[in-house]
């Protein structure tokens, strides 16, 4: 359920529509509205039209300021009881992943995920830790 403000006074077919003023709550599921009656506190079931079974888009995501990679000096990150933490970079959550096991690739040791780190979805960043201290530095892969 949506509710929606009353919008401007519209002119249909040569007559003056008073109902879309009065504001009113809308499922776009089912294709109906309720809409209060006289300030009684009861709502009354109505159909959709046609041109408004859509649901609007989504307010945009306010953007983040993203810290470029030359300002981010090694710092120390500490996870929350979910494993998360907040990136230095865009302030998005962070999740901590475990260092695995080395890998053979293409007959090769790859021991990139040896060690822990945290990774961002929203910046796509990774933060390695520094060899044996608390520090994280950021990565590039």
């Amino acid at each position: 359920m949506v509710h929606s403000e009353g919008g401007a006074v519209r002119v249909i077919n040569g007559k003056v529509d008073y109902e879309n003023v009065k504001p009113r709550y809308i499922c776009y599921d089912c294709g109906i509205f309720y809409r209060e009656l006289l300030r009684s506190g009861l709502y009354e079931r109505f159909e959709l039209p046609e041109d408004e079974k859509t649901p609007p888009p989504p307010p945009p995501k306010p953007k983040r300021r993203i810290k470029s990679t030359g300002e981010l000096a090694p710092m120390q990150l500490k996870r929350n009881a979910n494993g998360y933490c907040e990136c230095p970079r865009c302030g998005a959550a962070m999740r901590f992943l475990e260092p695995g096991a080395v890998k053979i690739v293409d007959g090769r040791a790859d021991m990139s995920d040896t060690v822990a780190r945290f990774k961002c979805d929203e910046c796509d960043s990774l933060y390695r830790r520094i060899a044996t201290t608390n520090y994280f530095q950021w990565s590039e892969k």
